[in-house]
């Protein structure tokens, strides 16, 4: 769903710029020049990406035409480093949490890997106390996985249902409406705000975290990758570059120096 809103709302963008041209009738040519105006209006790479994307699912998904713009030419994908927080850090937030419900949400962001909106899909039946999984429903790519169930979340979880007994999702707004994805980051913004954590923490990298700390715990990475429900292996070997586990094993040859 959000892919579909993010397609529809850059192709409007697109066909706004050619309100004069058929939409037929707009070849390779055009979507370069429009691709260049992007570039010069300070667009960035993973932009117009999205941008060629969105333009390709109107002619051959939704029109079904033959692959008619396969030439066009890429920005090349820049291979930016998860960003990820310490284990302090993560405790810290957590702690300085505001109450009961906001805990729960900020543990089981951290604790199973979770996208937010998975998360915000989350009913109760979704948590599994006897096998001690929690099954993620429609996930990213439709895919459906199952990832853990923390024991001590599962304490918190328990306490927060008696006292907010949720009806429709297990995080609710107003009662038997979604929590919104906006209210998840201002718990999060709050909590670091409280724990003096200077830098800006997002419920992903709450994600990044897990898979990172997992890692550098000794976690097999295919098990990691089932977890966070990656198809690709390649994927989740990203978090081999910032594990640390094995860098800091590692003695700069600055030590062999004698400075003193």
């Amino acid at each position: 769903m959000n892919t579909a809103k993010t397609y529809i709302q850059l192709f409007e963008k697109f066909i706004n710029h050619y309100k004069k041209i058929e939409l037929s009738s707009i070849d390779e040519n055009d979507i370069r020049l429009y691709m260049q105006h992007l570039v010069q209006h300070g667009k960035s790479n993973s932009y117009i990406n999205q941008m060629i994307n969105s333009i390709k699912f109107y002619y051959e998904v939704v029109l079904q035409m033959p692959n008619r713009f396969y030439s066009i030419e890429r920005p090349r994908k820049r291979e930016a480093l998860p960003k990820v927080i310490s284990l302090e850090e993560v405790q810290s937030i957590i702690k300085n949490t505001n109450n009961i419900k906001h805990k729960c949400i900020v543990s089981l962001l951290y604790s199973a890997g979770l996208r937010r909106s998975e998360l915000l899909n989350l009913k109760p039946e979704d948590i599994d106390s006897k096998r001690m999984v929690i099954t993620v429903l429609h996930g990213k790519g439709n895919k459906d996985r199952l990832t853990i169930l923390s024991q001590s979340v599962l304490d918190d979880l328990r306490i927060y249902f008696k006292a907010w007994q949720p009806k429709t999702y297990l995080f609710e707004g107003k009662p038997g409406e979604q929590y919104s994805g906006s209210s998840i980051s201002k718990i999060i913004y709050n909590a670091c705000h409280k724990a003096k954590i200077r830098k800006r923490v997002t419920p992903h990298m709450l994600r990044h975290s897990f898979a990172t700390h997992l890692l550098e715990n000794g976690t097999d990475l295919r098990y990691i990758q089932v977890l966070l429900g990656h198809s690709s292996s390649k994927t989740t070997e990203i978090y081999t570059q910032v594990a640390i586990n094995n860098i800091k094993t590692i003695k700069s040859p600055i030590e062999l120096l004698n400075l003193g």
